[in-house]
């Protein structure tokens, strides 16, 4: 196996898939013509950034901290969105970003002056809710009843702001082409009125570009046939998941195996808790190389954390043989939306970050200690 002289616990990312899916995300947006930009918040391993905007050069970013991340290692100005902007970090949002989009009429109003003051132009706009929901997952739903994320119709009139520019949804998670489809039907309905007095149309995340079932070419011809009916309209589209699916695994090792009624657990030097939390939020069970799910007759186990939580595991899979202690367990896809939540919960060790190159050759990009660890604390 490519990953069993890899140091455990480690994030490995693969740079020919991370290369693979750049590509395919760079030709689709040149051949639909719109503008395609990387979402900070479902990966900021910075350490291959340089590869990322080879391909990708411009990000968006919901915190100062990744607007100046974006700023200071991809070397661009960030499309910043965030649910609220503090007065004390709203100056360095200014700094780094060459759009602002605001969650609410009054967050707009509280700081479109400091916008208007600022020595450089920056293009403002309002994120929209079309109170149309095709996520099946609350936990990832912005239009569900009652959400923060964005502006209602109702709560508009027929003329936008002077200075807005641009109007923003993000209604995705995971998804088709289908679903922006219909995402773009109640856009319609809810919002066309104010289409014409706007420069540009940020169509949010959520779109799984790279999955293998995508259907590219139906997503190409629905942004031609959109911007067709809007020409003047320049359209963004910043994915998440898709610049990292299917790119990298989290390499783990079996440290004990106990058994509880006939419920055997491997404890891994990996947490769910602190370094998988999708598995428990969403919930969802990875996948691992090699195993399945249950198979009666064959070695079967739960997958155990190595924090003190206890509901920190998930199960079951079996393998074809007995595991024992020292063998690694790989999970897959764990690039995208894992490394950006962990945590140091219990203080156990945070999985290194390495790098399989084209040439195949294994490099480490960061690890962390004690140090990293005890700064967070205070």
């Amino acid at each position: 196996m490519k990953f069993d002289n890899i140091p455990s616990p480690c994030y490995v990312i693969e740079e020919n898939l991370l290369r693979g899916n750049l590509e395919k995300i760079k030709k689709c947006g040149l051949d639909a013509g719109v503008e395609i930009i990387m979402a900070l918040k479902a990966f900021a391993g910075w350490g291959v950034f340089p590869i990322i905007k080879e391909y990708i050069p411009l990000t968006t970013a919901s915190s100062v901290n990744e607007a100046r991340l974006s700023f200071e290692e991809m070397g661009t100005l960030t499309h910043s969105y965030a649910p609220v902007y503090k007065p004390e970090e709203f100056r360095d949002f200014l700094k780094y970003s060459s759009h602002i989009t605001f969650n609410s009429l009054t967050q707009w109003e509280k700081y479109k002056f400091d916008m208007q003051s600022y020595d450089r132009k920056i293009s403002c706009g309002l994120r929209i809710n079309p109170e149309y929901s095709v996520v099946d997952t609350g936990l990832y739903d912005p239009s569900s009843a009652g959400s923060r994320l964005g502006i209602t119709s109702d709560q508009l009139g027929d003329a936008l702001p002077e200075e807005i520019e641009g109007l923003h949804f993000h209604n995705l998670c995971e998804s088709d082409s289908y679903d922006l489809e219909k995402i773009l039907i109640r856009v319609e309905e809810k919002f066309g009125r104010l289409l014409p007095q706007i420069k540009w149309l940020n169509m949010g995340g959520g779109h799984l570009i790279t999955r293998s079932d995508y259907d590219i070419n139906h997503l190409i011809n629905l942004l031609k046939d959109f911007k067709g009916k809007y020409p003047d309209l320049h359209i963004i589209m910043e994915p998440g998941s898709a610049v990292t699916w299917q790119t990298g695994v989290l390499v783990s090792t079996v440290e004990d195996i106990v058994e509880n009624h006939g419920i055997k657990t491997a404890i891994l030097d990996v947490s769910f808790s602190c370094h998988m939390p999708d598995c428990l939020e969403m919930p969802y069970k990875p996948k691992i190389t090699g195993a399945t799910d249950p198979v009666e007759g064959k070695p079967t186990y739960r997958m155990g954390g190595n924090s003190c939580l206890a509901g920190d595991f998930v199960g079951e899979w079996s393998f074809d043989k007995e595991l024992r202690v020292g063998d690694r367990v790989v999970f897959e896809d764990m690039i995208h939306y894992t490394m950006v939540k962990t945590t140091t919960f219990n203080g156990v060790t945070h999985p290194s970050f390495g790098i399989i190159r084209s040439d195949g050759n294994f490099s480490m990009i960061r690890q962390f200690g004690y140090e990293d660890f005890k700064s967070k604390l205070s």
